[in-house]
């Protein structure tokens, strides 16, 4: 929910703003990555937890407004890397990693000692951190060389991998709809660099 949410706000102020105007060919890949990237994140018929006591509705309905939520911040932290200039370097990402430290603290001290973790998940985590820097300075560098509008569409592509992964490694079977997906999320790169 969270990148399809990302991907269609990203692109609708990309395209909305002066300076980004992407071709035939790059709208064909935005047209082609939205429903790719919501067949990807498609469960069902997959295995279903195991419930804690609450209605599946109200859990459903709650995970869909944190993904919206989470593809709004997503989308606006896209849409500002995407305007900074090849002059800043770097910076953009730092200041935005600087800037969440504040942000999270409250939540931080709200939860208190549900946030503490064994070592091991520690190390796991910062490991997922740097993982997202990486990824945040590659987008940077390829909105800096590319539209943002059409960077930001090959950056959310990332629930294939998991998918993927999945099927490989664990073994988990694949819904139609999910091949589907991973076609689409395959082609999708295609038409949005040539485009």
């Amino acid at each position: 929910m969270s990148a399809v949410t990302s991907v269609a706000l990203s692109v609708l102020c990309g395209v909305l703003l002066p300076g980004d105007r992407p071709g035939a060919l790059a709208r064909t890949g935005f047209l082609v990555t939205v429903p790719a990237l919501r067949l990807v994140a498609d469960d069902r018929g997959g295995p279903r937890p195991e419930g804690n006591g609450s209605r599946p509705g109200t859990r459903a309905a709650g995970g869909v407004a944190d993904g919206l939520r989470a593809g709004a911040g997503v989308a606006v932290q896209y849409l500002a890397l995407g305007r900074a200039g090849p002059s800043s370097g770097l910076w953009p990402v730092a200041a935005g990693r600087v800037a969440a430290v504040p942000v999270m603290l409250p939540v931080g001290f709200r939860l208190g000692r549900e946030l503490r973790l064994p070592r091991r998940r520690c190390g796991e985590a910062l490991l997922a951190g740097a993982g997202a820097a990486l990824g945040l300075i590659l987008y940077l560098l390829a909105a800096q060389r590319q539209l943002p509008a059409v960077a930001v569409v090959l950056a959310p592509l990332h629930p294939a991998l998991p998918v993927v992964l999945g099927f490989v490694l664990l073994r988990e079977p694949l819904t139609v709809r999910r091949v589907i997906g991973l076609t689409g999320a395959a082609v999708a790169p295609l038409p949005l660099t040539l485009g």
